[in-house]
């Protein structure tokens, strides 16, 4: 499902406008980057937790050539699904 197709599952559930779905959507996503941006945790009941976790730096090799590389530290976000998702 892309977007496009989650917008119109939304509109159709929801009883509402592709536009107003789409504003609604663009909005949650807008809040959850915000949240995540500041370090901060989102945990929907019954669907699962988004969070930031850091990634120290480590070793690895390029596949082609073979040779070592550094690959730097960063954040990354993480999903734990509800026990009861699927």
């Amino acid at each position: 499902m892309n977007k496009a197709e989650l917008i119109d599952a939304i509109a159709e559930k929801a009883g509402m406008t592709k536009v107003d779905a789409k504003k609604a959507l663009d909005a949650m996503m807008g809040a959850t980057k915000a949240e995540l941006k500041k370090g901060g945790k989102l945990a929907l009941v019954g669907f699962g937790t988004l969070n930031v976790v850091k990634r120290p730096a480590r070793k690895g090799h390029n596949p082609r050539t073979g040779k070592a590389i550094n690959i730097p530290a960063k954040k990354v976000v993480k999903f734990k699904p509800a026990a009861n998702l699927i």
